[in-house]
This record gives structure tokens, C-alpha cells and sequence, in this order.
């Protein structure tokens, strides 16, 4: 079992920056991917950016491309998502979720994900 914590989440303006963090626990070797979700109301829930955990090969949504970087620190089993030049539309619950599977593509639907956090809010103003 691999356990997730997000963290980071807030209220912010259109244009500001937010930190998410997502502590992984348990059994964190068989983790291969890590990805950001979002889901808005009303709407299905999407995947925002992945990374490899051990090679750091990212994914990106093209909605994001140039404004969220995602990152991971294996010392402290821990991904981020930097998110800058909020928009309102990035407004969301966004989650937390690891697979355990080795792929050779990137997989957006959360159907590939075993593990997942609790998620956090994040609302951008506008």
C-alpha cells in the first residue's frame, strides 16, 4: 500500500502561483509514475502533469504547458507542482495519484492510477 498527502492548496488571484506537495508513505518503491489530477465541478476529473519516479521523464497537459512544472525529491519521497500564472479555470480539487505499473506511454486516464490523496483545493480568483 502507498499512502498520499497533498498539501499546498489555497485561494489566489488569476496570475498568482501555488505549491503543491504530495508526501507518499508505505511502499513507495513500487511507485513508477507520479501524476496531478484536477477535477472541477460538473466536470471529470483529468490528469494535469505526470513524472517518472525513477527517470523524471515529465508530462504535461497542454493546458498547462509553460505555467505548472512538476518535480519530485525520491530522498523525500515527495512530487510537487509549481503553478504559476493562475487562471480561474484552474480552479479545482487537485489529487495526488501513483501507479505502480512500468509503461512505455503516458497514461492520462485516472483508471491507470492505483493510489491516490485526498486532494486539495485550489480556487483562483479572477
Amino acid at each position: 500500500q502507498v499512502q498520499l498527502e497533498e498539501s499546498g492548496g489555497g485561494l489566489v488571484q488569476a496570475g498568482g502561483s501555488l505549491r503543491l506537495s504530495c508526501a507518499a508513505s508505505g511502499r513507495t518503491p513500487s511507485m513508477a509514475t507520479m501524476g496531478w489530477f484536477r477535477q472541477a465541478p460538473g466536470k471529470e476529473r483529468e490528469i494535469v502533469s505526470a513524472i517518472r519516479w525513477g527517470g523524471g521523464s515529465t508530462y504535461y497537459t497542454d493546458s498547462v504547458k509553460g505555467r505548472f512544472t512538476i518535480s519530485r525529491d525520491n530522498a523525500k519521497n515527495t512530487v510537487y507542482l509549481q503553478m504559476n500564472s493562475l487562471k480561474p479555470e484552474d480552479t479545482a480539487v487537485y489529487y495526488c495519484a501513483a501507479d505502480t505499473r512500468y509503461r512505455s506511454g503516458w497514461y492520462s486516464s485516472p483508471n491507470a492510477y492505483v493510489y491516490w490523496g485526498q486532494g486539495t483545493q485550489v480556487t483562483v480568483s479572477s
